[in-house]
């Protein structure tokens, strides 16, 4: 009688990197990634989490950046289904969390489909990380009880409705927005927020290179431009900032003008 055998695809996990600091991966992440024999990573990832790889371990970086990608998601989709019916363990290797603004849920969905087992790690989301690195409290009880995420170029910037996601008693951090800094202040003040209200960008959270720049509303464009800003770095909108232990990029006198606005 011929023997039957019984083919099991590998295992797809959905890792979350966190925003950088390596001390600040779970322990299920750090294991996975030292064992790992194929490690699929995007542009975010820390050098010093990568190097923590087995030496052996083959790299795909599917690296994302505006407006240049260099694979598209069905294509990451597709490579993480393909490797894993070949029968292939794959670690996919996120900056922050995987299902925060990460795409963990369609290639979750795209394993589902195909049958791929994929077990989801967490990590620390870039905004809580840098919040915390910052000594900014995304909550507290003077200031605000609400706190929302939203992606500064995701799908069209106009299309997007913050209405009351930002302004008293609230907080907004803004993912990717860098470079559409400028339309983001002009699209909170048009739905009413102040140009006065208080605003953080932190660029390169946790890492030892972070900086965190304070400054107004009305001033965030200018402040990401003169600062040279680069990404990877978030925007914190709201009276919290003004609890942080962070760097004025200037005095704040120098916005007195602004504040009038508001009168």
């Amino acid at each position: 009688m011929a023997a039957s055998y019984s083919f099991r695809p590998g295992t797809v996990y959905l890792v979350g990197a966190g925003p950088g600091d390596p001390d600040l991966l779970t322990l299920r992440a750090a294991r996975l990634i030292a064992r790992a024999g194929l490690i699929v990573h995007d542009g975010l990832v820390d050098p010093a989490i990568m190097a923590m790889a087995h030496p052996d371990a083959e790299l795909i970086s599917v690296a994302k950046q505006r407006a240049r990608h260099t694979m598209k998601q069905e294509a990451i989709n597709a490579l993480l289904v393909r490797e894993a019916l070949a029968g292939r363990d794959v670690v996919r290797l996120k900056g922050g969390d995987p299902f925060i603004f990460g795409r963990g849920g369609e290639e979750l969905e795209a394993c589902r489909a195909a049958g791929v087992p994929c077990e989801v790690v967490p990590g620390i989301s870039a905004a809580i990380g840098g919040g915390a690195a910052a000594g900014l409290p995304l909550t507290h009880r003077d200031h605000a009880s609400i706190v929302s995420f939203v992606a500064g170029q995701c799908k069209g910037l106009s299309a997007q409705n913050w209405s009351g996601l930002a302004g008293a008693g609230r907080t907004l951090v803004i993912y990717m927005g860098l470079a559409t800094s400028y339309d983001i202040a002009e699209k909170l003040m048009n739905d009413g927020l102040s140009p006065a209200t208080p605003v953080a960008v932190i660029e390169n959270a946790t890492r030892p290179e972070q900086r965190v720049l304070r400054s107004l509303l009305a001033d965030l464009g200018d402040l990401v431009g003169r600062e040279q800003v680069k990404s990877p770095g978030l925007i914190v909108v709201g009276d919290v900032v003004a609890q942080a232990d962070a760097i004025d990029c200037l005095p704040l006198h120098h916005f007195a003008s602004i504040g009038a606005l508001t009168t």
